[in-house]
């Protein structure tokens, strides 16, 4: 029942990057009984979806959740989709900027997060962590390791998905942590299918 969480390195000259800092912390503030294995990945097309397949074959998780920075949002976003496309609006961390070429040839258009997302968005809530239900992430390399992931995944029944972290001028990363926490003990305690609230409005 081993969980794997994956966050990022900083990138665009940003000294930091929330969602690999906080790793530590959440490492401390898990208490289990499931094994977690945590890893920072670079902002690398190409590279940090072959660094994550990696880690999906050595540990073989139960389940997997992707963390990623979204500068521009007031709280975590758990991601509902992921699609076929690389389309970097700034250079990665090595310099590629791709222009509309899909993640994976031939692989279909989207995927849908296999993880419960508005029940992790409602224990992020209940956490005391501001949370809300995206529909997109985009199409930097936070997407492009969702796609890879979904597409790794699909079929295997190990629940698997991606949430954006703000920065930590909007929550705080002890807060996250203990959100992240929170939210991951929902999504391995979850059974059935998720919560029938419409639009992504969790209460």
């Amino acid at each position: 029942m081993t969980v794997l969480v994956t966050g990022f390195e900083p990138f665009a000259g940003d000294p930091d990057n929330p969602s690999g800092d906080v790793l530590p912390l959440l490492a401390d503030a898990w208490t289990g009984p499931e094994p977690l294995v945590t890893a920072v990945l670079p902002v690398e097309f190409g590279t940090a979806g072959d660094r994550l397949a990696a880690l999906v074959a050595e540990h073989r998780p139960s389940l997997v959740a992707a963390l990623g920075l979204a500068g521009g949002r007031s709280g975590v976003t758990p991601e509902r989709v992921a699609v076929n496309l690389d389309d970097a609006r700034i250079p990665d961390n090595a310099g590629a900027r791709p222009c509309d070429v899909p993640v994976v040839a031939g692989a279909p258009a989207a995927y849908f997060s296999t993880l419960p997302v508005k029940a992790a968005t409602a224990a992020l809530r209940r956490a005391g962590v501001p949370a809300d239900l995206s529909h997109t992430a985009g199409s930097f390399v936070c997407n492009h390791v969702f796609f890879r992931l979904q597409h790794l995944l699909a079929g295997s029944g190990v629940p698997s998905g991606f949430v954006h972290v703000p920065t930590t001028a909007e929550v705080a990363l002890p807060d996250l942590a203990r959100g992240l926490a929170a939210m991951l003990r929902a999504l391995l305690d979850h059974d059935g299918p998720d919560l029938a609230t419409v639009g992504g409005i969790v209460d």
